[in-house]
């Protein structure tokens, strides 16, 4: 009730708010009183679909002003806040929400769940979310020009390469504004790593995996954007490499998570339990309840640890792997390579990147491997297009380097249960 009264203030203010917005707000009011019985949760959640609905429609209908696209994400984030963020959670079975452990069996008095664990996360996802929405804006025609301090376009087009990217042919496939859909994607990353408590690993299921699946392909799929980018469109964009090596950060951050949950429901469907409802509902599970984890009264440099080191540290192999990667992506500069030989370097370099940083998390330290045929490819590549032959030496001694460095493991100072087999 207080997001329609919102809505109608500020219409009434005149603000552009387009009518679509404004009456779907308006005449959801039906579901939005259904929505205050805690016995009618899901009506809370068809709330939440209008407020998508709210995020999505700027972009479909390309919103004519800045206060029109701004007016639908505020509103939009705020119908699916007051729907399903605030508690009591919805859908949450009475099994999972008053019995069970709130650290996963097996883990070292460790949840994946707890607020420090997700605020990196958020914090990460309100960096993309922002600078996606000024992206977005100009290509909505809000704005005139975009920042762009380091790379200029083609010599015979005025705009820079950021503007270039993002009105490229690319960029323009989509029938919608594709930055603004990476806002959104964004917004509601930050409002599903928002919802429930330190023991959503296994009170929602599904979240998590939401979560994750906004988080690991997407930012898979912002990796390969910035892959093209200089491949395809002979440019880079700043902006959008900021944004993407945000992407690429939380996905070490938010793989255990998924673990976590991944095994949860293993064990539940072994104990012969509905795999589909619990997936939904989610359940208790072994072990006896335990007090919330999050601990806010401490030293502020003991709640910065552990945020940025839970479940996630970076051994000196796989920092340097991630170097050489970066090294790759600019043999364009130090050696002047050319043609498919820079195109080589700059995708195996990415690759490379992409793999160790998802190495930083403990959980995924055996995803390292798959630096070994990156590694065999560059020893391939100088072999099948042209290159100099300081070119040759350093793809060499990188192919090699790489497959060296990705041969050990790293610490682990957590206990993942039956997941420690694939980390040690």
């Amino acid at each position: 009730m207080f997001v329609r009264f919102l809505c109608y203030y500020q219409h009434g203010k005149g603000l552009e708010v387009p009518r679509t917005l404004f009456d779907t707000v308006w005449n959801s009011k039906a579901v939005a009183l259904l929505s205050l019985s805690p016995r009618l949760g899901p009506a809370r959640w068809v709330c939440a679909l209008i407020g998508l609905w709210l995020l999505f429609a700027p972009l479909a209908f390309w919103a004519p002003t800045a206060a029109a696209y701004m007016n639908g994400t505020l509103i939009g984030m705020l119908v699916i806040g007051f729907s399903v963020l605030v508690r009591p959670a919805v859908g949450v079975s009475p099994a999972a929400e008053t019995t069970g452990p709130t650290y996963p069996p097996g883990w070292s008095d460790f949840s994946p769940s707890i607020w420090f664990q997700r605020a990196p996360i958020i914090f990460l996802a309100f960096v993309g979310f922002f600078i996606s929405r000024y992206l977005t804006a100009y290509q909505l025609g809000h704005i005139d020009a975009i920042w762009e301090p380091f790379f200029a376009g083609a010599l015979d087009n005025p705009q820079n390469g950021t503007e270039e990217i993002i009105t490229s042919s690319v960029s323009e496939a989509w029938p919608v504004p594709d930055a603004g859909l990476g806002a959104m994607i964004y917004a509601l990353e930050i409002m599903t790593g928002l919802i429930g408590s330190t023991r959503r690993w296994r009170t929602m299921p599904w979240v998590v995996m939401a979560f994750g699946i906004m988080i690991v392909p997407l930012g898979i799929i912002s990796i390969t954007f910035i892959i093209i980018q200089p491949i395809l469109l002979g440019t880079w964009c700043t902006l959008c490499l900021i944004a993407a090596a945000a992407m690429l950060i939380q996905i070490p951050y938010s793989v255990d998570e998924l673990v976590a949950t991944g095994q949860f429901l293993y064990r539940r469907k072994k104990a012969g339990r509905p795999l589909l409802k619990i997936f939904f509902t989610g359940h208790t599970d072994e072990g006896e309840w335990q007090d919330e984890a999050d601990d806010f009264y401490q030293k502020p440099s003991r709640i910065l640890r552990d945020m940025i080191g839970g479940g996630v540290n970076i051994p000196w192999n796989l920092a340097l792997c991630v170097l050489i990667g970066g090294w790759l992506m600019l043999t364009r500069l130090t050696f002047g390579t050319t043609g498919g030989m820079a195109d080589a370097d700059h995708l195996i370099g990415a690759l490379v990147i992409t793999a160790a940083v998802t190495c930083f998390a403990e959980t995924m330290r055996l995803f390292r491997f798959i630096i070994i045929p990156l590694g065999v490819a560059l020893l391939i590549t100088p072999f099948v297009y042209e290159v100099t032959t300081a070119g040759l030496i350093n793809t060499l001694i990188c192919g090699v380097v790489l497959i060296a460095l990705s041969l050990r493991c790293g610490p682990a100072y957590y206990s993942y249960g039956s997941w420690d087999r694939f980390v040690r």
